[in-house]
Formats: structure tokens, C-alpha cells, sequence
């Protein structure tokens, strides 16, 4: 049977950045992942180009039922150190909105960085290889393999969430948790499109493709950002942020002319060309097709001339304080990332290590976890890798 001092389950960006730091260190390492190549994620983060950390990060872009637990993690190892590794691998990136950093070329010259530090680090990488099993031994774990047993005495789990399981990923690191006793939250689905009923959906059909700035509201928490109405339902940055905070049966507010008084302008509109009819007038400050399915909807269909302020105020809140009330969302197959995750009450933050089976460690999106959109997971993703490749 051949023996390693860690091994590491996942060849993601936690996986790949807690190999680097162990082999460092003189461990000998193995990291696996099922699929045929390391970093699938990677590959398809930002369009192709890897939005690969956010220069905002702080605990407070994330979502766990211990906010304090990503703290260590991320002070430790924050976004300018990854940054400087970046630079120092002579990758050209760019800044885009709200601090989110892109490469200037493709994603896989991140792969291509920490494979190449992996090798380096002298790192055993074994990809296409199925994990069929686990024990815990006196002093380490046995795995079994599809290529066959092996033993470690330090093992990783960096298997990642449930989102995009076209791309392989499973639910594996929540069945290895129960298997050790350990809890996990809540798993859902997060930084996802929501959808609408039969109904609203015939309802919102010709607004399908359009999209607007806004600010998008649920449970205390907003986000302004573009957002996107599809044949579904609704999309776009803002919807993925507030995805998150969104639960069946609450309601979402949307204000899709952020930072205007819409009433001052119709009123001014109406003084100008009352002849004009509501819609018209609208179509000035939002897309037409919103323009007429608000005023569709509230039944003003005279010239503006007509309408008293109490109608011209009823639209400007349609647009402006628009609440609707989504049914689910598109789910793991177009979600970001999952929310929730392995109980960081079981965990110890300085290490990742699980605070009952000395030598097992969680890292990544498996944890209960979850950042914002913009780059924060995968700063979650560095930090927690670099953390526990320190000690496993």
C-alpha cells in the first residue's frame, strides 16, 4: 500500500493551494480529483478569464452561522498576498467594478501557476481517480481508491459544493463529514438566477433579455448592481448577490432607477408634454418594453395630462419600490456556489482541522462558507488552502 503524509481530495483552487503549501513544508503529497484535469472551476470562473480574488475582501462579504470563523483564515492569507503571486508568476490582470480583479488572458494561466508551484513542491497529482471509500486507522486514514489503496496521515477534504454538477461536482465531502460525525448547515443553492411561477413568468414574458441597473432587496440586505429579466425569471449580479439571502416565500424588492426621483420627473414630464401618453414618458428613463409592462399593470392608459399625482406616484413606486415574490431558483445546475456546508463548530479556525478527528481537514466551498459574488470564494478558497497546508 503506498503511504503519503497527505492527501488531498480535490484538485480545485483550495485543494491545489493546500498541496503547494504542504509539499513546501517537505510533506509527500498526493491530491486527487475524478475529473480528468485539475481546476475545472478555474477554468470557467469569469467568463474564461478567472476573477480570481476581490480587493474588498473581509469577513463581512461572506455568509456562515459563525461570522467570526473566516477571520483567521483570511487575515492570515488575504487577497494581496495572492495578488503578489499572481504578479511574481508574470500574469496580467485588471481591476473591473467593485474590486473585482480579472486576468488579462485565460483562466487556465492560474491552473497553469499552481501546477506549476505543485510540481515544485514536488506534489503527486492524480486525476481521473474515483475515491471509493475511507477508514480511520490508529494513526491515519486508509482510502480506497479506483487505482488502488493507499494511506495518509493527514487527509484533506477540499471536494468542493453541489453547484454545477455537469462539471462533476457532488455532494462527497458532506457524506465524508457524516461519516466522521461531524454537522454541517443548511446546503442550498447560492449566487443563482430565481424563478416565477406560470403566471408571473406569462406575466414579465416580453421583458425577457432586458436588463437595468438596480437595487435589489430581501431580509435587511441590498446589493446594486445590473440585473436581468430572463424567460424564467431573473438574473444578473444583483439577483445572484441577494440569491443568497433569499428564501421560498419571501418577497424581493427591486428599484430599478436607482438614485432618481422618478415621481419629480414624471410630474416634470407631464408639465412639459401632457399629451404624451404614461408609457411614453416612462420609456425616457427605463426600457420601453418595462415602460409599458408597468403601466400595463397599474391600467393607465390615458394621456398624462389626465393623471393626477396619486397615479403618477403609483408608478413611480411600481418601478422604484417594485416587490415580487420569486418561487425557487435555477438550482445547482446554473448556481455559483453552494451555501452552507460542513458546521465550522466543528473546525478549528486556525487550522481547518476538525476539532474531533485529529488529521482530517476541511477547506473551501465544502465549508460553511459562502462569499459574495465577485471573486470572494475564491479568496475563501486560497486562504483556507493556505491555512491548512500549513499544519497537515
Amino acid at each position: 500500500m503506498r503511504r503519503f503524509d497527505v492527501v488531498i481530495l480535490g484538485a480545485g483552487a483550495a485543494g491545489m493551494m493546500c498541496a503547494i503549501e504542504a509539499g513546501r513544508r517537505g510533506r509527500k503529497v498526493l491530491i486527487i480529483d475524478h475529473a480528468k484535469s485539475p481546476g475545472k472551476k478555474i477554468l470557467i470562473s469569469g467568463g474564461g478569464r478567472c476573477n480570481f480574488t476581490n480587493i474588498h475582501t473581509a469577513p463581512g462579504n461572506f455568509l456562515s452561522q459563525n461570522p467570526h470563523f473566516c477571520k483567521s483564515a483570511l487575515s492570515r492569507y488575504t487577497q494581496h498576498d495572492f495578488t503578489a503571486l499572481i504578479e511574481q508568476s508574470g500574469i496580467a490582470y485588471h481591476e473591473k467594478a467593485l474590486g473585482q480583479l480579472f486576468c488579462d488572458g485565460s483562466s487556465r494561466q492560474v491552473i497553469d501557476m499552481l501546477t506549476g508551484h505543485m510540481r515544485d513542491a514536488v506534489v503527486e497529482l492524480s486525476v481521473a481517480t474515483q475515491f471509493e471509500a475511507v477508514e480511520r486507522q490508529s494513526d491515519g486514514f486508509a482510502l480506497r481508491l479506483s487505482n488502488g489503496p493507499i494511506y495518509t496521515g493527514a487527509l484533506v477534504v477540499a471536494t468542493g459544493g453541489k453547484s454545477i454538477p455537469k462539471m462533476g461536482a457532488t455532494g462527497l465531502g458532506y457524506a465524508i463529514a457524516e461519516q466522521f460525525g461531524l454537522a454541517f448547515t443548511e446546503i442550498r443553492p447560492a449566487l443563482v438566477p430565481l424563478t416565477f411561477d406560470q403566471r408571473l413568468r406569462d406575466r414579465l414574458k416580453p421583458l425577457s433579455g432586458v436588463s437595468a441597473d438596480a437595487i435589489v432587496s430581501c431580509n435587511g440586505t441590498a446589493f446594486q448592481e445590473a440585473m436581468l429579466f430572463t424567460h424564467r425569471g431573473i438574473s444578473g449580479p444583483s439577483i445572484l448577490q441577494i440569491s443568497s439571502y433569499w428564501r421560498e416565500g419571501d418577497e424581493i424588492t427591486l428599484s430599478l432607477l436607482p438614485g432618481k426621483d422618478l415621481f419629480a420627473l414624471l410630474r416634470a414630464a407631464k408639465a412639459a408634454n401632457g399629451r404624451q401618453s404614461a408609457h411614453t414618458a416612462l420609456a425616457h428613463h427605463v426600457p420601453k418594453r418595462l415602460a409599458q409592462i408597468v403601466c400595463e399593470g397599474i391600467g393607465t392608459n390615458g394621456k398624462m395630462a389626465e393623471m393626477p399625482d396619486r397615479q403618477l406616484r403609483q408608478i413611480a413606486d411600481a418601478v422604484q419600490r417594485w416587490r415580487i415574490k420569486p418561487t425557487g431558483s435555477e438550482g445547482y445546475r446554473t448556481a455559483e456556489v453552494t451555501l452552507g456546508g460542513v458546521d465550522s463548530a466543528g473546525l478549528d479556525s486556525k487550522t481547518m482541522q476538525a476539532k474531533t478527528v485529529p488529521g482530517l481537514y476541511f477547506i473551501g466551498e465544502v465549508v460553511d462558507v459562502t462569499g459574495w459574488l465577485g471573486g470572494y470564494n475564491f479568496q475563501w478558497a486560497w486562504s483556507s488552502g493556505w491555512v491548512a497546508g500549513q499544519v497537515a
